[in-house]
C-alpha cells in the first residue's frame, strides 16, 4: 500500500500500526522534557526535510525532469543527509538555549532524522502524482501523530516512573513542574526501564489494534 492512500494514525506506516516510532516511544518518553524536546526536534526535521526534498525534486519544466535530479537508488541516502542537516541544526539552536539539557537528549536528537528517513515519506516524494503541498503535509501529520503519541505516553510514564513531571529548561536542564507523593500507590518503578516501557507500549498496542480491527474495521485503507 503505498504511502499516500494510508491514514496517518491508523495506517500500517503509522507509529502505531507498523511501529514505526516505537524507539523513540521507548526511549524519549522516560521524561516529560525530553518528550518535548523530541517533538520540537521531529516537527522541526519532518517539516524542513520533506520541504527541502520535494522542492529539489521538483526541479524542472513541470517537475518531470526534476525526478532524476537524485539517483534513483540513492535517495534514501540523500534524504537521511537532509535530514540529518536539518536535525543538527536544531541541535544547535537547542544547544544555544540550554546546554544541559541539549546534552540530556543528544543521542535522542541523533536518532530523530534515521526515523524521518525511514518513514517512507521519500517515496511519496518521488511519486509521479505527489507535489510539495501534500509532501510536506503529510510529513508534518506524522510528526504530529508521533509527537501526541510521545508526549502522552510520557506523561503516563514520568509519573509511574519518577513521581514526578519535568519541562526542560533552565542551567540544570530541567524543571519539576509537578512532583507526586511516593508514598502514593500509582508509582511502580518499573515503568523507568525500557522493560517496562515496553510492557507499557505493549498494553497501549494492543489497544489500538484491537480498536482497529474491532471498532474501526478497513479504516487503515482510507
Amino acid at each position: 500500500m503505498s504511502l499516500d492512500k494510508q491514514h496517518s494514525f491508523w495506517g500500517s506506516l503509522s507509529p502505531l500500526g507498523g511501529l514505526m516510532g516505537a524507539g523513540l516511544l521507548v526511549m524519549a518518553s522516560a521524561r516529560l522534557s525530553w518528550a518535548v524536546t523530541i517533538a520540537g526536534s521531529l516537527f522541526w526535521v519532518y517539516g524542513f526535510t520533506s520541504f527541502t526534498f520535494s522542492l529539489l525534486s521538483s526541479i524542472g519544466a513541470g517537475g518531470t525532469e526534476g525526478k532524476r535530479f537524485f539517483p534513483v537508488q540513492g535517495r534514501t541516502a540523500v534524504y537521511t543527509c537532509i535530514a540529518s542537516f536539518w536535525g543538527s541544526i536544531y541541535l544547535f539552536l537547542f544547544w544555544l538555549m540550554s546546554p544541559f539539557a541539549a546534552l540530556e537528549v543528544f543521542m535522542l536528537l541523533l536518532l530523530v532524522p534515521l526515523f524521518c528517513a525511514n518513514s517512507g515519506i521519500v517515496e511519496q516524494a518521488v511519486s509521479e502524482s505527489s507535489n510539495l503541498e501534500e509532501n510536506v503535509s503529510g510529513a508534518v501529520s506524522q510528526a504530529a501523530i508521533l509527537t501526541c503519541l510521545l508526549v502522552l505516553f510520557s506523561i503516563i510514564r514520568e509519573p509511574l516512573s519518577y513521581c514526578m513531571l519535568s519541562f526542560p529548561g533552565t542551567y540544570q536542564g530541567m524543571v519539576t513542574i509537578m512532583y507526586f507523593n511516593k508514598n502514593s500507590f500509582f508509582p511502580i518503578g518499573v515503568f523507568a526501564t525500557s522493560a517496562g516501557a515496553l510492557l507499557l507500549l505493549g498494553y497501549i498496542v494492543c489497544l489500538y489494534q484491537y480498536t482497529k480491527s474491532y471498532v474501526l474495521p478497513g479504516i487503515g485503507d482510507k
